[in-house]
């Protein structure tokens, strides 16, 4: 985010600050994509071809894993504020 001038005039806090609130865009991001795949796969889990199935609980778990990533990286990032 440094490039561009962005950050021209802005404490270390503001900056730390908006890549948290950012960050936390995509995760609800990501949980409002994999809520749809779960309700997506419960409701066409009889009629749809198996590889769709496959692929959309692959996506799921995809998805489920980058938000726990997130999540870590939220709080990791939450946490460091105790240092500025």
């Amino acid at each position: 985010m440094t490039g561009g001038g962005y950050t021209a005039g802005m404490s270390k806090l503001d900056v730390a600050k908006e890549r948290i609130a950012y960050a936390k865009l995509w995760l609800g991001i990501m949980i409002v994509t994999d809520i749809s795949l779960m309700a997506w796969l419960v409701r066409n889990i009889r009629s749809a071809d198996w590889k769709i199935i496959v692929a959309d609980v692959l996506a799921m778990v995809g998805v489920s894993w980058g938000c726990y990533f997130l999540d870590g990286h939220i709080r990791f990032a939450i946490a460091s504020l105790e240092e500025l």
